[in-house]
């Protein structure tokens, strides 16, 4: 697969236009980031396997937003629930998408802020429910994707490439942002270069704790 092929294109907007192009605005407080990002951005986060990434994904989720949806392909709604409220994140107006807990036979029980994937590899199911919390929230809405990697642990490379595009393009579409979690040991390089032409934003984390920012 071509790593630059699709939405390669998206930087050109960001990098000429800048915060204030005519949508929305989101502040971030991502450490090196710029203040603020248009709708539509997205931030992909490079980090390592064992990389502590959750102040990163709380300190984007938790800023200048009036819904997010957490989507967890690598730990369970409870979990999620758990980080959050450790990190000071408003849950009543979250919604966590979970993506194991059905596979794994956990107990469960949906209700209008924690929803469930049949299979972690359900990746239509993960982007119809990226479009459904985004046609019925309103106001500046903000999206986590923890992670890319398991996405194509669980199904392919090529498969979760194209469902990232996809909820990028729900981001444009809604005026929203996302960040996407990635950790780059685990894919090819030229996968790894193929997501950094694919979004607005990069983030590196360091083993040693160090955060980079290239936007």
């Amino acid at each position: 697969m071509n790593p630059l092929r699709g939405r390669s294109e998206r930087n050109w907007k960001f990098k000429s236009d800048g915060p204030g192009y005519g949508g929305m605005e989101y502040d971030l407080a991502i450490e090196g980031s710029p203040e603020a990002v248009p709708g539509g951005t997205g931030v992909l986060l490079i980090h390592p396997s064992t990389g502590e990434t959750d102040r990163i994904d709380t300190e984007f989720l938790n800023i200048d937003t009036d819904y997010r949806l957490v989507i967890s392909t690598r730990t369970t709604a409870r979990e999620v629930q758990q980080k959050l409220e450790y990190y000071g994140v408003d849950t009543e107006n979250t919604v966590i998408l979970d993506t194991l807990s059905v596979e794994r036979g956990y107990s469960r029980r949906s209700s209008d802020r924690v929803h469930y994937i049949a299979a972690p590899d359900d990746l239509d199911g993960i982007v119809s429910q990226v479009r459904e919390f985004l046609e019925n929230h309103e106001g500046k809405l903000r999206v986590s994707l923890d992670s890319i990697t398991e996405m194509a642990y669980y199904a392919d490379e090529e498969r979760a490439r194209t469902a990232v595009e996809e909820i990028l393009d729900l981001l444009d579409e809604h005026d929203a942002v996302g960040l996407f979690h990635l950790a780059e040991e685990v894919h090819e390089p030229e996968i790894v270069e193929g997501y950094r032409h694919l979004f607005d934003g990069v983030v590196v984390l360091d083993a040693d704790g160090t955060v980079t920012a290239e936007f």
